[in-house]
């Protein structure tokens, strides 16, 4: 029988792993984007590529990195001192700006037990943080797109590092690809680094401990994760629970993207169900599959409670439906830039919306259900040299039965920070001219929805934007009688003049030119 003190203990120095990681992966970054917004997230894998713990970093890259870290356990053969990099959406990835680093941790037997010099797999690190541009038809790698390749270059399971050796043509044929290869060199190597420290401190619990110890610590933890899961769920009434909510549209089209689930409760079992969700669109809306476990996998977390360790254990009492060609579970080479980002809050929303129905005293209203995705690109006159700027811009988080909306904050499958206006404005040819609370964008009810954002962006030369973003059209639906928050809104002024453009579009500015974004407040909850 397991030790539960023990279980309780390892689970805290695991954690403190991914933690270490991300501390080290944050100082070394080059790129504003992981540098400060931190949109990086990292974790601790056993030798299966089974997520054993990880730090409380981004929900919609922790959910899909045991899939990537599989894809290459499959794809490639691990020696010491090998290192792997993925991004590739249909092996386990989410977009292509998000590059996972996947680094085994071998223990030498002869050190720890005096037997025979062979090296065991005690498992892997691996952190995914998502690159300021990866190629593509627009820079910043998130553009209005119609197949993946228009997205940026794929990149399957590889060997970044050979025998603890760069792999130079690999290296060399990644930065021929991007547009800002200094930068992207740099935060390479901070993934790089991660991980180091990862291996470091797992060794050094393997030498404390010893190596079979440490092993069956990570399954109990595992199997502690899936017997929580499971009692937890067993709380909830059976049943049988739908919703459905859409996309304002792919981009291309005005028709709205409609995503369903049934989430059945039967004991210890449940069973999330999404047909009837729309089939996949030419567009970039569509989400891997890995986004859509993602999503599910954080719900249920936030559902059940945050006591229970985080890891694949907690996905074992739950079946995901999810048909092949459908929103939820594309098939390539359709483009998915804006499914990670995008449809994944929409997955929160309509996941969200169903548990409502059968334990309405722990779900809130919806939150802003977009992460307003921005980026900007060109030549910097200033430096001499491309640039391409990414970010997503916080909005209204819905109120709930005890408490109101928080403003201005990212929420659900996304854990990042906004840049400091400072730092944006040292790095980039634009500046903010203002940033403010959207006052009055939260839905009216017994508990105020959150209030979302105004970003102004002035631009001081020329440079091409793209714009992804969602709940422009469509409102954050409130509960229990509360009002829904208020659609977002996109505005570019120019010589004076004021222009609305659309959720989704790209479009070329000139010095002078500015940029609005509102962003959508989220919804009301109960009755005035």
């Amino acid at each position: 029988m397991d030790d539960p003190i023990r279980t309780e203990i390892m689970k805290h120095r695991l954690v403190s792993v991914a933690e270490e990681m991300g501390a080290r992966l944050q100082r070394a970054a080059f790129s504003p984007n992981i540098k400060e917004r931190r949109d990086f997230s990292c974790a601790v894998f056993d030798a299966s590529g089974n997520l054993v713990a990880q730090a409380a970093h981004i929900p919609v890259h922790l959910g899909a990195m045991p899939l990537s870290v599989q894809a290459c356990l499959e794809s490639l053969t691990f020696h010491p001192g090998d290192v792997a990099m993925v991004n590739d959406p249909y092996r386990g990835g989410t977009h292509l700006p998000d590059i996972t680093v996947v680094s085994p941790v071998f223990v030498e037997d002869h050190q720890l037990q005096g037997v025979s010099p062979s090296a065991t797999l005690l498992g892997f690190v691996a952190n995914r943080a998502h690159h300021a541009d990866i190629g593509g038809i627009s820079a910043g790698s998130m553009p209005l797109s119609q197949e993946i390749y228009q997205e940026g270059v794929i990149i399957p399971p590889v060997k970044l590092m050979v025998g603890g050796k760069k792999n130079e043509d690999m290296w060399r044929f990644f930065l021929a690809n991007v547009r800002t290869p200094d930068e992207r060199s740099g935060d390479l190597r901070a993934q790089l680094a991660a991980n180091r420290i990862g291996i470091e401190r797992m060794t050094g619990f393997a030498e404390r401990f010893g190596v079979h110890t440490l092993l069956a610590d990570m399954d109990a933890l595992l199997r502690y994760s899936e017997r929580m899961t499971g009692h937890l769920i067993g709380q909830l009434p059976n049943g049988c629970y739908r919703f459905e909510d859409s996309l304002d549209n792919d981009g291309f089209s005005e028709e709205p993207a409609v995503i369903r689930v049934a989430i059945t409760i039967d004991g210890e079992q449940a069973t999330v169900d999404f047909s009837g969700t729309d089939a996949q669109r030419p567009g970039s809306i569509n989400a891997v599959y890995p986004v859509t476990l993602s999503a599910v996998a954080y719900v249920f977390r936030c559902v059940l409670g945050l006591d229970i360790p985080s890891n694949s254990g907690c996905l074992r009492p739950i079946e995901i439906i999810a048909q092949e060609g459908t929103l939820v579970n594309a098939r390539p080479p359709a483009a998915v830039a804006a499914g990670n980002v995008e449809t994944s809050q929409r997955i929160v929303d309509v996941l969200l919306g169903a548990m409502a129905q059968a334990c309405p005293d722990r779900i809130p209203a919806a939150s802003q259900g977009t992460m307003n995705n921005l980026t900007i690109g060109g030549w910097d006159e200033r430096r001499g040299r491309p640039f391409a700027y990414y970010e997503t811009i916080g909005g209204g988080m819905g109120a709930g039965p005890q408490t109101i909306g928080a403003s201005g904050r990212h929420s659900h499958m996304t854990n990042t920070l906004n840049t400091p206006v400072e730092a944006l404005e040292y790095a980039y040819p634009f500046r903010i001219s203002r940033y403010a609370l959207r006052e009055g964008s939260g839905g009216r009810g017994r508990r105020q929805g959150g209030n979302g954002l105004l970003r102004s962006y002035e631009f001081l030369q020329p440079a091409e934007v793209t714009v992804l973003s969602d709940r422009r059209i469509t409102q954050p639906y409130g509960l229990e009688g509360g009002a829904p928050g208020h659609s977002g809104r996109n505005h570019l002024k120019r010589n004076g003049i004021g222009q609305e453009v659309s959720g989704k579009c790209s479009f070329s500015v000139e010095a002078g030119d500015a940029l609005i974004i509102e962003t959508p407040g989220g919804g009301g909850y109960g009755t005035m």
